[in-house]
C-alpha cells in the first residue's frame, strides 16, 4: 500500500526522516509499476510450488533436521536436501554445504575439480567479477588455476552486450574444457544474460566442441526466472547460499548442481580424493537451510521488485540506470551511474541507515581483498555480507556506479531505496 493512501504509514515515514516530495514520487512510481509487480509475482508463485513439491516428493520430515557433526557420516538431511535442489534445478546431482564459504568458493571449487594441467578455460561473455580474476590467475594470485597449469582465453561481448559468436568460435580449440558463463553483471554495466540466451550459448559451445562443460555462475539470479539455467543445457550451475537461494536465513554455504559426473568431481575437491559427498558436517544447520530454499522464491520476488523500484526512482531523479525500469530481470542487481564519489557514498550511506542492522554506521570505502579498488559497501545484515538482504557496493572509481541488490521483503527495499535518495537530497546531490 503506497504512503499517499494510508496517513499512519505516510506519517511514520516521514517521522523517520523521510522527504514529503520524495514520499509522493515513490507513491507515484509504485503505483506505476503494479503491472510488472503482479508478473515478478507470478514467476514466485510457479517457483514456489516448485520448491513445494520438490520437498513433498522427497519426503521431508522433522527427521532432516536433525545435524551432524565430526565426518557427517551418513547425514540424511543434508543429503535430502540435495536431492531437493537437484529436482528444483531439474539437474543429475547437487551439492549443498555450508562449508562452502561464499559464492567464489564455489566457483573455484567447481573450475578446480574440473580442470586440470594443459586445459584451457574459455569465458565466452568477457572478463569475470572481480574475485575471480585471482582464482584464475588473471591477477596473479597463490594457487590460482594459471600456477596449475590451466590456461585462459576471453571473448568479449559486443557493444550491446550480445554474444560475439565469430570471436567465440576463434577461442575454442582442442585444449577447451571449460566455459564459465557470468550470469550477472558484476562490476559492469552489461545485460544480465537470461536464461534463454545462456541456454543460446551452451547450443553453440557444444555445436563447437560437444564435450565442452558449460558452468554458470548464477549468482543473484536464481528464482528470478521460472527456469534455471540447468533447464537450458548448462552442465554445471554455482551459487551462494546468502544470496537468492538461502532465503536470507542460511547463514553460510554454497551450492553446486549439475550433471553427476561434475558435482561428484566438485564433492571431491571439496574435502578429499576417495571422501567425497560422504563427509562434511551439517551442525545443525540443516532446518535452516531448508527453510532459506523454501522462503527463497518469495524473498527473491521481493528483491526484484526493489530493483525495478530503485531503477524507476532514480530515472525520475535523472541518473543513468542499468538495466532501465521497463527491462526483464534475471537477476536482483540494479545499477546506478551516480557520477561522483561523494554521490556514491551517500548513496550507501542511505542504504546503511535504513537496516534493521547497524543502522546507526557510516560506510566508508576501504581495499576489500580480491578487488583492484577501493571498495564502499552498505550492508546492515543479520548474516555477514549476505547480499539478498539490503545492500549496496561499488568500486571508487569513475563513473562511480553503485550495485543495489536486496532486501528480505519488499518493503524494506522500498525504504531502503527511498533513504539512498534521501542522503543524496541532504548533501544537495540531487534535486526534486
Amino acid at each position: 500500500m503506497t504512503t499517499s493512501n494510508n496517513p499512519p504509514l505516510h506519517n511514520l515515514y516521514r517521522s523517520l526522516g523521510y522527504d514529503e516530495r520524495l514520499l509522493a514520487l515513490g507513491a507515484e512510481i509504485e503505483a506505476s509499476l503494479k503491472e510488472r509487480f503482479d508478473a515478478i509475482d507470478q514467476i514466485a508463485e510457479y517457483n514456489q510450488m516448485k520448491v513445494l513439491h520438490a520437498m513433498q516428493k522427497n519426503r521431508v520430515s522433522e527427521a532432516h533436521f536433525s545435524g551432524s557433526t565430526g565426518y557427517g557420516y551418513n547425514d540424511l538431511g543434508r543429503e535430502t536436501l540435495e536431492q531437493i535442489y537437484a529436482d528444483v534445478f531439474h539437474a543429475e546431482a547437487a551439492l549443498v554445504r555450508p562449508q562452502i564459504t561464499c559464492g567464489t568458493h564455489a566457483l573455484a571449487v567447481a573450475l578446480s575439480a574440473n580442470l586440470r594441467p594443459g586445459d584451457e578455460l574459455l569465458s565466452p561473455v568477457g572478463r569475470p567479477y572481480d574475485t575471480l580474476e585471482e582464482v584464475i590467475g588473471i591477477r596473479p594470485s597463490k594457487g590460482s588455476l594459471k600456477e596449475y597449469g590451466v590456461s585462459y582465453a576471453q571473448a568479449d561481448l559486443k557493444e550491446d552486450g550480445s554474444f560475439d559468436y565469430e570471436a567465440i568460435g576463434r577461442a575454442i580449440n582442442k585444449k577447451t574444457k571449460l566455459a564459465t558463463i557470468q550470469r550477472s553483471k558484476g562490476y559492469a554495466t552489461r545485460p544480465t544474460l537470461s536464461v534463454s540466451a545462456i541456454g543460446e550459448l551452451v547450443a553453440f559451445l557444444k555445436s563447437k566442441k560437444p564435450d565442452i562443460i558449460c558452468m554458470v555462475d548464477n549468482c543473484y539470479g536464481e528464482f528470478t526466472e521460472a527456469i534455471e539455467p540447468t533447464d537450458a543445457g548448462a552442465d554445471l550451475c554455482v551459487g551462494s547460499l546468502i544470496k537468492n537461494p538461502g532465503g536470507g536465513l542460511a547463514p553460510c554455504g554454497g551450492y553446486i548442481v549439475g550433471k553427476e559426473e561434475y558435482v561428484e568431481q566438485a564433492a571431491f575437491r571439496l574435502s578429499a580424493p576417495g571422501l567425497g559427498k560422504e563427509v562434511g558436517a551439517s551442525l545443525g544447520l540443516s532446518q535452516t537451510l531448508y527453510q532459506g530454499f523454501f522462503l527463497a522464491p518469495t524473498v527473491t520476488a521481493g528483491a526484484v521488485k526493489g530493483a525495478v523500484f530503485a531503477a524507476a526512482l532514480y530515472e525520475k531523479l535523472g541518473f543513468p540506470v542499468f538495466p532501465s525500469s521497463k527491462t526483464v530481470r534475471h537477476d536482483i542487481i540494479q545499477a546506478v551511474d551516480l557520477g561522483s564519489p561523494e554521490a556514491l557514498k551517500a548513496f550507501c550511506l542511505g542504504i546503511q541507515a535504513a537496516a534493521p542492522v547497524d543502522s546507526f554506521v557510516t560506510p566508508e570505502p576501504w581495499a576489500m581483498p580480491g578487488y583492484d579498488s577501493d571498495v564502499i559497501m552498505a550492508a546492515g545484515a543479520f548474516i555477514q555480507g549476505s547480499s539478498i538482504e539490503l545492500s549496496a557496493d561499488g568500486p571508487l572509481k569513475p563513473p562511480y556506479t553503485v550495485f543495489f541488490q536486496g532486501g528480505l521483503t519488499w518493503y524494506h527495499a522500498k525504504a531502503g531505496i527511498l533513504s539512498s535518495a534521501q542522503k543524496l537530497l541532504e548533501a544537495d546531490l540531487v534535486g526534486l
